[in-house]
């Protein structure tokens, strides 16, 4: 088959320097879509909408990690929870079990306090899913190196008032040179706006 401008035939056939042109283009063009697809990835990681606010940030064992609350525009409430890692590391899966597997690993989680006045409204929602990895165990199972956000739907504390709470983070990261500590559970004190009140309330009122 012809592919005009690109192979010329002779009566030898196909010359071999353009068969390499051919395939370093068609190396780029598969780099190029790698590349966006990553960066589509990456946005939907780390993108916030206006209306969201800032819970609270910490860093701990080289990730960092912000917590954030935003409601969409039917007025649903979603708690967010974005982890950075560090360069070439990558977290765990949220459905990998507390302990990880065979001790490996531990998930990545966004939850609420045993006595928090919020209610879950549903699962755990991940930004980007998670891969089998190319080692043992296949049940270990990982998020691509980089930015995860998890969100978590939740029906707000009733009232007109701020109110403290807390929520608990936990995740591992790791590359191939190593891992980090686990943090566990981590509890993270946080206010919230009652759900008589607007997000962006001002938090003097």
């Amino acid at each position: 088959m012809k592919i005009a401008g690109v192979f010329h035939e002779t009566s030898e056939g196909v010359h071999p320097s353009e068969v390499l042109f051919y395939n370093d283009l068609m190396k780029l063009g598969v780099k190029c879509l790698l590349t966006f697809a990553l960066s589509v990835l990456i946005s939907a990681c780390i993108k916030q909408k206006n209306d969201a606010l800032l819970l609270a940030t910490f860093t701990e064992n080289d990730v960092e990690v912000s917590i954030r609350l935003e409601a969409n525009t039917d007025g649903n409430h979603f708690l967010l929870a974005t982890f950075i890692p560090p360069n070439g590391h990558h977290l765990y899966s949220k459905d990998i079990p507390l302990t990880g597997v065979e001790g490996l690993g531990r998930p990545t989680l966004l939850e609420l306090s045993a006595n928090s006045q919020m209610r879950s409204l549903g699962g755990l929602l991940e930004c980007v899913p998670s891969e089998i990895p190319d080692f043992e165990p296949m049940e270990l199972l990982v998020y691509p190196a980089g930015i995860v956000t998890l969100s978590l739907p939740v029906q707000l504390p009733p009232g007109n008032e701020w109110v403290d709470e807390t929520v608990k983070v936990t995740y591992m990261s790791c590359s191939g040179n190593g891992c980090k500590a686990p943090v566990v559970g981590k509890l993270i004190p946080i206010r919230v706006p009652g759900a008589g009140m607007s997000i962006m309330g001002d938090e003097n009122e």
